[in-house]
């Protein structure tokens, strides 16, 4: 028995909207199988109206209320940011906080993949010098040392995989002291200590800036290396004012000496078998399209909960794209101190939107709606989708390191720069994003699967997303069959065996602080 030729999806009992399914979208006077007859044309991921809506009367997707209408609405009518009035923001007092069972789930045991085990106990998915910068003045001279790296010593040292430059805008013309500068100093000391880089660090500094290079290093353990002497930290800071420095050259051999030392240890590193629970994914949607919400985000919830119960680490962020949401996931914190915590977070970002003179109506972007969102309450209810059905365990500030197994929030903006450089300090070893506009972003430090919300946009980008999750608009796979293949998929790329196709074709965004503390 033939698909019918158009499909629009519902998505639950009580939603008076549909979303179109079909490439192209829908003409004027087109018939769905109820009889349903559009008035208008609709556009492929926008909403038709099921029934018909006047004035002021709510529309709900999700079975969510995602705002009422600004005109009549008749049935078979486009939905869209031009008719729907945004909401109020769910109230942060007297939410429902720990009330929510954990579901009944067996362990996932035997799962396995080939990682590099650090000394601090933590599991890298790639094997890569990271030169940390402590102010932007030297990122030029980062840039040209790291050329010089790649031609003259990486050949030589064939299980290293790559040299990053962890550059940045931070650093001098800041408020250094200031209450809200722990968050990109802390992001800059964290970053050093991703798994991926294997618990080495290098700082390549100025010399005068108020953010000493020396800052990035304290508080960090002496490391004993098995056949080597102890590293002391500071012997790995390098600041280019150094008197002892003649000339460009000779700070570039300095660089050079270090990073050479560096990479002899890391050399004699090698893949070996580890469980699934060293997995740290950091999970984020990027270019969002209505059927985030529908495909590729279900999927990675499924994926969320699979490898939690094998016992790994998941962290879903984007607290813009959480806060209309957040009725819905305090129910699922693991307890009341970690609600709060999730409530603690909400506050101080509306107070940061507030001195901004901004709300939470910047969000969506244009794309975004051209891709069907109506308004951030339909886009996070869409976004928080990815985090699965576990219960919460833990809440992290911005620039924090991750701290218990489980699912784990981690607060960040939703701008897709500055919540991966986020994910990337507080751990992740291996990122998953979904996309539904498309979007090239990759991160150098660590692979990022990319998965489209629809085939249109997979069969169009093919050598650019990764992993295709329209399927389960067009009814070939469910969102079970995608969530699995996709824990298979990461477990393959954290391996080495898969390449991503940001890796494969060296698209690597650079690192973006969050940084709420007055410029100076």
């Amino acid at each position: 028995m033939s698909q019918p030729r158009t499909r629009v999806i519902k998505v639950h009992a009580n939603d008076n909207v549909a979303i179109v399914v079909e490439q192209g979208g829908l003409g004027e006077g087109t018939v769905l199988d109820d009889g349903l007859v559009l008035t208008v044309p609709i556009p492929q991921g926008h909403k038709v109206t099921l029934e018909d809506i006047a004035t002021g009367e709510d529309i709900v997707r999700y079975g969510e209320v995602i705002g009422t209408a600004t005109a009549p609405i008749p049935r078979g009518g486009h939905v869209n940011e031009t008719n729907v009035r945004l909401p109020r923001a769910p109230a942060l007092h007297d939410l429902p906080l720990a009330t929510r069972p954990a579901p009944s789930a067996e362990p996932l045991e035997g799962y396995t993949f080939e990682g590099f085990r650090n000394p601090d106990g933590s599991v890298g998915t790639k094997n890569v010098l990271g030169i940390t910068t402590s102010v932007q003045c030297v990122a030029g001279t980062v840039d040209y040392v790291v050329s010089r790296i790649k031609q003259e010593l990486l050949p030589r040292f064939p299980n290293v995989d790559d040299v990053v430059g962890l550059n940045h805008t931070y650093g001098c013309g800041v408020a250094i002291n200031a209450p809200a500068a722990i968050v990109p100093i802390r992001t800059l000391k964290n970053i050093s200590l991703n798994p991926n880089f294997g618990n080495e660090v290098m700082v390549i500094g100025l010399g005068c800036e108020k953010l000493q290079p020396s800052t990035l290093v304290e508080d960090r353990p002496v490391k004993i290396y098995e056949n080597t002497e102890a590293a002391d930290p500071e012997a790995n800071v390098l600041s280019l004012q150094d008197e002892s420095f003649q000339g460009f050259g000779d700070m570039i051999e300095g660089i050079m000496a270090m990073a050479e030392r560096h990479l002899e240890r890391m050399n004699r590193r090698r893949r070996e078998t580890c469980p699934a629970s060293e997995l740290v994914v950091g999970m984020q949607c990027g270019g969002s399209d209505a059927f985030s919400g529908v495909t590729a985000n279900p999927a990675v919830g499924f994926a969320t909960d699979l490898i939690v119960r094998a016992g790994g680490s998941v962290m879903f962020s984007e607290v813009t794209e959480v806060r209309d949401a957040i009725h819905l996931l305090t129910p699922r914190t693991a307890d009341e101190t970690v609600g709060r915590a999730l409530i603690e977070q909400m506050e101080w970002y509306d107070r940061y939107l507030e001195g901004g003179q901004a709300d939470r109506s910047a969000n969506p972007s244009p794309g975004n709606k051209r891709g069907g969102l109506s308004n951030v309450v339909e886009k996070a209810l869409g976004s928080v989708i990815k985090s699965g059905t576990s219960p919460i365990v833990d809440v992290i500030g911005p620039g924090e390191r991750i701290r218990r197994k489980g699912l784990t929030f981690a607060a960040t903006p939703a701008s897709d720069f500055i919540c991966g450089t986020l994910q990337l300090a507080a751990g992740m070893n291996l990122q998953v994003f979904t996309t539904g506009r498309g979007t090239p972003y990759g991160l150098s430090m660590v692979p990022v699967i990319k998965m489209s919300t629809n085939s249109t946009l997979g069969q169009r980008w093919h050598d650019l997303i990764d992993l295709d999750a329209g399927r389960i608009a067009t009814g070939e796979a469910s969102i079970e069959e995608l969530g699995w293949e996709l824990f298979h998929l990461i477990l393959d790329v954290a391996s080495g065996r898969h390449q991503v196709a940001a890796d494969r074709l060296g698209l690597h965004n650079d690192l973006v602080l969050f940084n709420p503390a007055p410029v100076t």
